[in-house]
């Protein structure tokens, strides 16, 4: 596994473009596993579940600040990982980012 590589940075930029950006990420670092690219497939595989599981719950209470609030949050976790991603940094997430590489540490 490479530490480093323009391939790795590739495919942690794209994990963050949507659902579709991050299979295709996998994909990518499937063919050809590096660090950091295995790393923000990992981010952002914790940010798409924790951002589907809260906009559930929260969708069940029905309280649209806290919906805007869950929102806001999710979206700030997501630029964070994208800003880290795009600067070539293996800079976990705030809160979860560790249990995200502990959780999903098989990707």
């Amino acid at each position: 596994m490479e530490t480093t590589s323009n391939d790795g940075k590739t495919v942690a930029i794209i994990a963050y473009i949507t659902v579709v950006g991050w299979i295709i990420a996998l994909i990518m670092n499937n063919n050809n596993k590096t660090l950091l690219g295995s790393f923000h497939v990992r981010q952002a595989l914790g940010i798409i579940a924790l951002g589907v599981v809260t906009i559930i719950l929260v969708g069940f209470l029905d309280v649209w600040i806290l919906s805007t609030l869950v929102n806001l949050a999710i979206f700030v976790l997501w630029l964070l990982g994208l800003i880290s991603a795009v600067q070539g940094e293996m800079k976990p997430v705030p809160v979860l980012g560790e249990q995200f590489q502990e959780w999903f540490k098989g990707i």
